[in-house]
């Protein structure tokens, strides 16, 4: 096939001849692999420098497309996650793309098991929710496949990314619970991943917005790390209510650990908001219930996963540049955020 200049591309073949390797062993080194020895990968590395080797066009156009998309999770405990796979699920309805669905825990080992898995599977491109792996782990795989990002805040070469405006989102809950009176706000969230450094997750990004935040209205942050679950928000909780001076409101990092904040507070006899007020974020299904009505930040979890898909798509379809797609955040005010006694609700 030849390129726009009229000459001839560079197939994934030509790369695997002029290495004097198999095809397979092009395509391990492409998507870095296990089990491809340091030699195996500069001879490779050198013929793709070499025949300025294009990967994106010339490994699918080897392969065909399988009309396949993985779709990689963290844990399917994560409201948030099945409702972005929910709205990768629905975007592709009327496609002819079906997801396969893995789960693959938070260590960046069993991640890159189950993102080899699929690759093995030959799909025609990856959606990653909320990936615990070094970014060039994952630039390197973007090479040679079209991948999309969920909830990695950064700047990709290779691959795109849709997050919410995190940093937004936490000031927003940081300005209600301040207005209210809370002068005394702790924040659940998790320690930061080994990779994040000019990348972050999600939840780090949550708490910058949040510390930035409270500085800006003369408060101290109390951040209060764990992980972002029903039990992690119950442990963080009771941590802080064993304090001489607890604080006032305590603003999880993700709507699931504060459902573990409220039975904490239902089992210490606490009254919410009365004694204290509870916030989430994520606004998933559970926190809209009645007798929930949590205090949130809505980030919408399907519209998160059908924009992914939206990209995806059009990467498959041929396009090379990054793009990054912002959700805009806004804020959600239920029954578990109230007026600080004693106080009068600012602005």
């Amino acid at each position: 096939m030849a390129d726009s200049a009229g000459t001839e591309r560079t197939t994934i073949q030509d790369v695997a001849a002029a290495a004097g390797v198999s095809v397979s062993a092009v395509s391990k080194v492409l998507r870095g692999a296990y089990g491809v020895s340091p030699q195996m990968r500069t001879r490779v590395t050198a013929a793709i420098d070499r025949l300025g080797y294009r990967p994106h066009t010339g490994a699918r156009a080897m392969r065909g497309r399988t009309y396949t998309v993985g779709v990689v999770l963290v844990e399917l405990t994560s409201p948030f996650q099945t409702e972005v796979a929910k709205g990768i699920s629905d975007a592709l309805e009327d496609t002819p793309y079906q997801d396969i669905l893995v789960t693959a825990g938070a260590t960046p080992e069993r991640q890159k098991s189950r993102i080899e898995a699929l690759l093995d599977r030959h799909v025609d491109g990856l959606v990653l929710i909320a990936p615990w792996i070094e970014v060039p782990w994952i630039e390197k795989i973007a090479q040679a496949l079209p991948v999309v990002a969920v909830a990695l805040h950064g700047t990709p070469r290779n691959f795109d990314t849709v997050v919410d405006d995190e940093r937004l989102g936490a000031q927003l809950m940081v300005d209600h619970l301040v207005a209210a009176g809370h002068r005394q706000i702790a924040h659940t969230s998790m320690p930061r991943a080994a990779f994040e450094d000019t990348f972050v997750l999600s939840h780090t990004a949550r708490r910058q917005g949040y510390e930035q935040a409270m500085r800006g209205h003369g408060l101290r942050p109390d951040v209060i790390e764990t992980w972002l679950s029903e039990e992690g928000g119950h442990q963080a909780a009771r941590q802080a209510f064993d304090r001489a001076r607890p604080p006032t409101a305590i603003f999880a990092g993700a709507d699931i650990a504060a459902f573990g904040v409220l039975r904490a507070a239902e089992e210490r006899g606490l009254r919410v908001p009365e004694d204290v007020s509870v916030a989430g974020y994520d606004n998933i299904y559970t926190s809209t219930i009645n007798r929930v009505s949590l205090t949130t930040v809505d980030q919408s979890g399907h519209g998160t996963g059908a924009e992914s898909i939206r990209l995806l798509l059009e990467r498959v379809e041929g396009r090379a540049e990054p793009r990054q797609f912002v959700v805009s955040p806004h804020l959600v005010t239920r029954r578990t955020s109230g007026v600080r006694a004693g106080t009068t609700r600012l602005g």
